[in-house]
């Protein structure tokens, strides 16, 4: 059964207004071009790329990491980074808030998605996701192996996977519980001496009068009316990603204390009122 996260307190309303319509219509055409225009690049280099370097990608992610933050620009939405992406080979971890997060986290780093394998199927957002190099999993422990094998690939090629322990998006007040599963695949013999992982806490500011929960996409929210509300919203509020120091994976017992420390990390990195379950 697929996990979601729900809150006993509704999500906060919002009134689209004459003035919110017209901002919907003008940020949502620029960001509409700025995504086709990164489509539209990453497809003509990925032709080049993919005989040439395989599963390397030397030029593509570049390309993802400006349509990201372009994004922000058109929105008018605030990006704040606090710390240092590594450098060294690795995976990075972080709590999960909102549909934003891809946009925040490429933004910064040229990272490598790990998503659930439903998303492969989902119309546009699917062949999006694959176009970018997303790494797709399912829950079945048939596949672990499998999978285990694919991260190998991606990982000592110098890939940066990204995944959310979560295993939920939140209304971004709190951090809950990480999965310590997807962990387990870092203890191989081929990965565990020679990978990190860097834990990243992803904090939003809601626009000025508005819910502190603004930003968060959880349980049965429509993604639509979400955007919506994001693209209408003026003044826009900011998103704050706060890198810390990665360890390498050995230097824990098992997945569990890595899983554990990872959690602690990204919840350190939140304001307080926001460290909670």
């Amino acid at each position: 059964m697929k996990f979601r996260w729900q809150s006993e307190v509704p999500p906060p309303e919002f009134t689209l207004t004459p003035g919110g319509w017209l901002r919907v219509g003008l940020r949502g055409l620029g960001m509409a071009l700025v995504i086709l225009l990164g489509v539209v690049i990453a497809v003509a280099l990925r032709l080049i790329e993919r005989p040439l370097y395989g599963v390397h990608r030397p030029w593509t992610p570049y390309v993802t990491q400006w349509v990201c933050w372009a994004v922000f620009r058109v929105l008018g939405m605030r990006h704040e980074v606090v710390g240092t992406p590594m450098h060294v080979p690795g995976a990075v971890v972080a709590n999960h808030v909102s549909w934003l997060d891809i946009f925040a986290l490429n933004a910064c780093k040229r990272v490598y998605f790990v998503s659930k394998s439903e998303v492969a199927g989902w119309p546009g957002i699917g062949h999006l996701a694959r176009l970018v190099g997303t790494v797709f999993i399912t829950r079945d422990p048939k596949e672990a192996k499998a999978q285990t094998e694919i991260f190998e690939e991606r990982l000592l090629v110098g890939h940066k996977l990204l995944f959310f322990p979560e295993g939920s998006s939140t209304d971004g007040m709190r951090v809950i519980p990480f999965k310590s599963t997807l962990f387990q695949a870092f203890f191989s013999k081929r990965l565990e001496h020679s990978i990190h992982v860097q834990p990243v806490s992803v904090i939003y500011q809601a626009p000025v009068g508005q819910d502190a929960r603004f930003y968060g996409w959880w349980g049965d929210m429509d993604f639509g009316t979400h955007l919506l509300r994001v693209l209408a919203v003026r003044p826009q509020g900011r998103v704050r990603v706060v890198y810390h120091a990665p360890a390498r994976v050995d230097s824990f017992a098992d997945r569990k204390a890595l899983a554990a420390w990872a959690e602690a990390q990204v919840r350190s990195g939140m304001p307080e009122a926001r460290r909670g379950q």
